[in-house]
């Protein structure tokens, strides 16, 4: 008999299984109540149950975690009112022919907002239908704060949003739907968020969605400013708060990107601003509205939507001066792939492998490359740290005699750090590449892809998708503070999947990638000193090097574009083996020591998301962060 495969389960509902799990007290209960399901409803069945379970973990979460009492209001009132810089902040809103119950709600979730310095600026595009401008002129009437005027003309999202700016006297803006809510503190965080950083001039929030009978679903716990995932979604939307004369400096609204409008602004002024000026609030401040002619349930409801946010991306890297290639990560998607040309002419790249014995290994990787890469110029340096297996010295002297690769014979105790180090001293290319012995190509344009990225001039260590061979995702990017100390992202992921919100099939900035695969600039390499062969001879040094990096002011990043296989740790044996607990440890300890906070709450995560005794990108239970902190 012949049952469905998890590889084709949704990733939600694989999530949402691991919470069942938890949840039910252990393995063998939640494996006696999915057989139960299964027996009566299949694998379908199943996977409703999951997602179910899932919907059902984050309503408990939010019942726990994330609900305003009164107790809470109170406070959050007496701080907003020892606020020392106490905003007005304009909710700028177009309107046209929008359902009145969804419209009445839109309005009642702004003037329910406990921060009592805003004021809401309604633009009605013309609507046909008369209950729009009747219901504006009542809350207009019961409000001073509620403002509206009407268009003669539909001019569409864009033309009535800069209008909606024109009425505007805040100091900040906060753009909302005609069909969406704010929570009751959305504006009172925005205004203590301004006041933590008073440098800021744009915010954005987590989001989440809701259901058509008004369930709270689908929540999205984002990452701080992350300028390359934004690329590929706009992270950025719901909510957003901008300063106001920063919109106006850049033009506001652009008519002809009607449908991503907002990913075109927010890629504008994070050009104008800087990226030390835009901030995340790690709260759920949005809620956007389920309805089948929003972006929300899928592309289809707005295929313009799409194309308006490729040419805005496109724009975005043009003004830059970046040349790049921007399309569809699919055609049912709205996320989208950017890759960036390699240099003219292309800078020569030096291959690092260390190895030693596994001659079957070295000999897989180093024929994949030569086979599989298309990129036109590099040299491969295989430092050979005293193998001494017949047929491991046979293939290394053959290859000491193949043009375009360099046999460094290092005979000392097993230093990763040490090796490559030593190889960059004598390699003649600009480009570093370290990698694994372990290491198959798998995409012919891999080194193209990262070289592309690594080129950029913010750009630090730039890392692969490595996937085991049965096709389960090994590295997406490394996160702090799980396991002993890091961990990566989307481990052992099916491929295919596109993980959460899609960051398993984005290029992102991560505060870690693996060294089985990085790419580096050479003089970034130096200026940062190298990888630390003194403390962190195996483990870790990949991390170290790269928080060195970030430190220095360059951008670490995942780019899932190129792919190999990684036959992980093959010859060299675990970390947890009783031979090596102890030297690892150490490594862990010294790391804390050296990064301290660094390495237990990573930015490019979230707080509200589980790092230990659940799987990544799971709701935390507590979070680490409380509902107005």
């Amino acid at each position: 008999m012949r049952t469905a495969s998890l590889a084709r389960w949704p990733q939600k509902s694989l999530r949402a299984l691991h919470h069942a799990i938890t949840v039910r007290g252990g393995v063998l209960p939640a494996l006696r109540a999915g057989w139960a399901t299964f027996r009566r409803e299949g694998a379908a069945g199943l996977v409703r149950r999951a997602v179910r379970d899932d919907a059902g973990a984050y309503r408990t979460w939010v019942e726990q975690f994330d609900t305003l009492d009164e107790a809470k209001r109170e406070a959050l009132g007496i701080a907003l009112d020892a606020l020392r810089l106490q905003p007005v902040i304009s909710v700028i809103v177009p309107v046209f022919n929008t359902p009145e119950p969804l419209l009445r709600a839109m309005i009642e979730s702004v003037r329910a907002q406990i921060y009592p310095h805003w004021e809401l600026c309604i633009v009605d595009d013309a609507s046909t239908q008369p209950h729009v401008v009747a219901i504006l002129r009542e809350y207009a009437q019961a409000d001073a704060r509620v403002r509206f005027t009407q268009r003669d003309v539909n001019g569409h999202i864009c033309a009535a949003s800069n209008d909606a700016l024109g009425m505007a006297t805040g100091a900040f803006v906060a753009l909302l739907d005609h069909d969406d809510v704010l929570r009751e503190h959305a504006l009172g965080m925005a205004a203590i968020y301004l006041n933590r950083f008073p440098s800021a001039r744009m915010l954005y929030s987590d989001e989440d969605k809701l259901a058509p009978n008004g369930a709270r679903v689908e929540p999205y716990f984002k990452p701080d400013w992350n300028p390359t995932l934004m690329l590929g979604q706009n992270m950025f939307s719901h909510l957003g708060v901008f300063e106001t004369d920063l919109v106006r400096e850049v033009g506001g609204f652009r008519a002809g990107f009607e449908g991503s409008q907002d990913h075109d602004l927010a890629l504008r002024c994070a050009e104008r601003a800087g990226d030390d000026a835009v901030i995340h609030v790690p709260h759920v401040l949005y809620h956007w509205r389920i309805t089948a002619q929003s972006t929300s349930s899928s592309v289809a409801a707005k295929p313009y939507a799409r194309d308006a946010s490729l040419r805005a991306v496109r724009e975005h890297l043009a003004r830059g001066g970046f040349d790049a290639e921007v399309r569809p990560l699919s055609e049912d998607s709205t996320m989208l792939r950017v890759t960036f040309a390699v240099p003219e002419p292309a800078p020569l790249v030096s291959i690092i492998i260390p190895t030693r014995d596994g001659a079957d290994l070295l000999q897989r990787c180093i024929e994949s490359v030569k086979a599989r890469t298309r990129y036109p110029n590099y040299e491969i340096i295989i430092v050979d740290n005293g193998s001494n297996e017949p047929r491991a010295v046979e293939l290394l002297a053959g290859y000491s005699r193949t043009p375009g690769i360099q046999v460094l014979r290092i005979d000392a105790q097993f230093n990763y750090s040490a090796l490559n180090n030593e190889a960059v001293a004598v390699v003649r290319g600009s480009v570093l590449c370290l990698l694994n012995n372990d290491i198959e190509v798998i995409s012919p344009d891999w080194l193209d892809t990262l070289v592309g990225y690594a080129s950029l001039p913010t750009s630090g260590a730039v890392g692969a998708a490595l996937w085991y061979p049965d096709d389960r995702l090994q590295h997406g990017g490394v996160l702090l503070g799980i396991g002993d100390l890091a961990g990566h992202y989307h481990h052992k992921l099916r491929r295919g999947a596109r993980g959460y919100f899609g960051r398993a099939v984005l290029a992102q900035q991560v505060s870690a990638v693996s060294a089985a695969c990085l790419i580096v600039r050479k003089a970034l390499f130096e200026e940062v000193g190298g990888l630390d062969a003194e403390h962190l001879s195996v483990a870790f040094n990949d991390v170290d090097f790269c928080l060195k990096l970030e430190a220095a002011g360059y951008r670490n990043l995942y780019v899932p574009y190129a792919e190999l296989y990684h036959h992980e740790s093959a010859t060299r044996g675990s970390d947890t083996s009783l031979s090596n607990a102890a030297r690892f440890a150490k490594e862990a300890a010294w790391m804390r020591n050296r990064w301290g906070q660094q390495v237990k709450e990573d930015r490019f995560y979230n707080p509200n998301l589980a790092l230990g005794g659940a799987a990544v990108f799971s709701l935390a239970f507590p979070p680490r962060v409380a509902p107005c902190d």
